[in-house]
């Protein structure tokens, strides 16, 4: 049970990291993306049309990126569940000693992991190795198309505040205001991120915000250059 809970847990974790990590991405893609051409041109259209090509772009390669690393991922796991059906059909025995030798070193006496370690390999003995000996969950491995939608919806929901900022601000403090709503943006990303991987908060935020401002000065200096230049 110790170990299912671990994986569950883990599993969640790692889905949120996921989300807070594709709402940045967004986030700095797009804001980066729309400075960049209104320090080139004022028009409206101009920047609406490059910030929806950014977030269809963006949402489609998170989501193609994401897919392909889980479905790797969970070929890896099934070959090793595979290999795992293997020695358990061919040597029994062997595979009884190791997950009794699991229990022992998680702190029981001997003779309680091997009760242990016999009533639940009666019980699944499949589910038994798989949650001990690799910490993997058979009845619940992560699908490729989950993770690649939740990517791409992360991505979607982050792109979308510099970009409504920035087109629904009045000309007078569009750029200020889109960058204000950009850094408070990642500050909150970054502190969701920093507790999902319990990380000291305030370096985390200070990392994603002074990354998102660097990539939104450096895109915005960018389009005033071809403005000044007129290409």
């Amino acid at each position: 049970m110790y170990n299912i809970y671990m994986a569950s847990s883990t599993h969640k974790l790692n889905w949120l990291r996921a989300a807070v990590l594709g709402a940045d991405d967004g986030i700095v893609s797009v804001a980066g993306l729309a400075l960049g051409v209104a320090g080139a041109t004022n028009s409206s259209t101009a920047i609406l049309a490059a910030g929806i090509a950014g977030i269809v772009a963006g949402s489609i390669s998170m989501a193609a990126g994401e897919y392909v690393s889980v479905s790797s991922s969970k070929d890896t796991e099934k070959a090793i569940l595979d290999h795992e059906r293997y020695e358990l059909k061919n040597f029994p025995e062997k595979e009884l000693k190791e997950l009794a030798l699991i229990y022992r070193e998680k702190g029981l006496s001997e003779k309680t992991a091997e009760l242990v370690a016999k009533e639940l390999s009666e019980k699944d003995v499949f589910a038994a190795h798989a949650h001990a000996e690799l910490n993997i969950d058979p009845d619940n491995l992560t699908s490729p198309w989950h993770a690649a939608f939740a990517s791409a919806g992360a991505f979607l929901a982050g792109a979308t505040i510099p970009l409504i900022t920035i087109i629904i601000s009045p000309m007078a403090i569009k750029i200020p205001a889109t960058f204000i709503a950009v850094l408070v943006a990642l500050a909150i990303t970054g502190v969701l991120s920093a507790k999902a991987g319990k990380a000291n908060i305030a370096r985390a935020t200070i990392r994603v915000v002074a990354g998102g401002a660097l990539a939104m000065v450096v895109t915005y200096a960018i389009g005033k250059l071809f403005a000044v230049s007129g290409l």
